[in-house]
């Protein structure tokens, strides 16, 4: 069963990626990237490495990919 998720509550949310690269396993959401019209939908975040501080911008529905995301730190 797919991960249902509502990108508003994601800001401070954390994940673990499955197939962790240079030793980064868990990552914290720290903002949602809001469109420029406020009529469209949410569809980037930033995800902060904790290990590294590396911050990315990628596609919120990205986390709810099984094969590489896990909600909370594990």
């Amino acid at each position: 069963m797919p991960t249902r998720l509502n990108p508003r509550k994601l800001p401070l949310s954390k994940w673990t990626a499955i197939h962790p690269q240079n030793r980064e396993k868990h990552f914290m959401v720290t903002r949602i990237i809001e469109p420029d019209d406020p009529a469209l939908p949410i569809v980037e975040i930033e995800l902060e490495a904790v290990y590294s501080k590396r911050r990315q911008i990628m596609p919120w529905q990205k986390l709810t990919d099984e094969t590489c995301w896990r909600q909370g730190w594990h």
